[in-house]
């Protein structure tokens, strides 16, 4: 943990924009952050990045997480006498199943969250600080993707491969283009192949390709708005260090401010900016407005 709290020293936002704050840094997010990334919209094309909500999904039923339940509780319900009928359903589902957002009350350490607040803040009843409802007016910023495994010629970065900031900047420069302040960062490793394509549900979450602690800095410096990958965590794993579980969760959520996002489906997104070689876009990801929520499930969307 030494090696972790002195970078933690390094990174950190506490303070920055307040305290009060507990957004971090979709600070970054202005006005004009907004206004460069509709100008990103050329073709109109609209990419979901999202893994279907149903039964199907990545999950194990393990440690509280299960795939989404879907029930139908009315069919063929009427209203009077009519010919009215209606159809009604429910989900029973974490909200951190599928594709989601992290909220800066997922993880901590110290006993403290995201901006010093005291982690009893968060009770049976959710979160009282640094909930995921606090992102209520939405994550629209401009997004890149940087492609690392097209980078390195191969379907699937390898399990247990952890990224450094060399290779997000080599990959920036063969798409010739960089990650910006208020940018959401999106990286693709091909990973999520295992659970789509060889349907190893055990295979994609317990050994996967990631971020490696050093590229905290690099987000840090880069002042990006939030990282998402195609993976169940968007750091390696195993972790660098045996004895530090989940580091870049630690560092990024409880000490930057930085929301991650899991599990996104970058695999059409990417073989289009392939194509035409633009590799920036217009970026929606709204989470759901969860009071006292850790997290969300979404449907981002890319606009091209």
């Amino acid at each position: 943990m030494d090696v972790l709290r002195t970078l933690a020293r390094k990174v950190s936002n506490w303070g920055r924009w307040g305290p009060d704050d507990e957004v971090g840094t979709f600070n970054f997010i202005t006005p004009e952050v907004v206004r460069r990334a509709a100008a990103c919209v050329k073709r109109g094309d609209v990419f979901s990045l999202g893994l279907p909500l149903d039964s199907e999904g990545p999950q194990l039923g393990r440690q509280g997480r299960m795939n989404p339940i879907h029930l139908m509780s009315a069919v063929e319900g009427r209203v009077g006498e009519g010919d009215f009928r209606y159809s009604d359903d429910i989900v029973v589902m974490p909200l951190q199943c599928a594709t989601q957002w992290d909220s800066l009350a997922h993880v901590y350490y110290d006993g403290q969250l995201y901006n010093g607040f005291p982690a009893t803040t968060i009770t049976a009843a959710g979160a009282a600080r640094n909930a995921i409802d606090r992102l209520g007016p939405g994550i629209v910023s401009r997004g890149v993707l940087l492609d690392v495994a097209r980078l390195w010629g191969v379907d699937r970065v390898g399990p247990g491969v952890a990224i450094k900031p060399a290779d997000l900047e080599a990959a920036e420069r063969a798409a010739g283009v960089r990650v910006e302040t208020g940018d959401v960062l999106l990286v693709r490793t091909g990973h999520l192949g295992v659970f789509k394509l060889d349907r190893d549900r055990e295979g994609y979450l317990r050994r996967t390709p990631g971020l490696g602690m050093a590229c905290v800095e690099w987000l840090h410096a880069r002042q990006v708005a939030a990282v998402a990958t195609d993976t169940v965590a968007v750091e390696v794993i195993p972790w660098e260090d045996p004895a530090l579980p989940l580091p870049v969760h630690l560092l990024c959520i409880r000490d930057v401010g930085l929301t991650l996002g899991e599990m996104f489906d970058l695999d059409e997104l990417a073989a289009a900016c392939a194509r035409d070689g633009v590799w920036e876009f217009l970026f929606s990801a709204p989470p759901l407005k969860v009071t006292g929520g850790v997290g969300s499930p979404l449907n981002p969307l890319a606009v091209r």
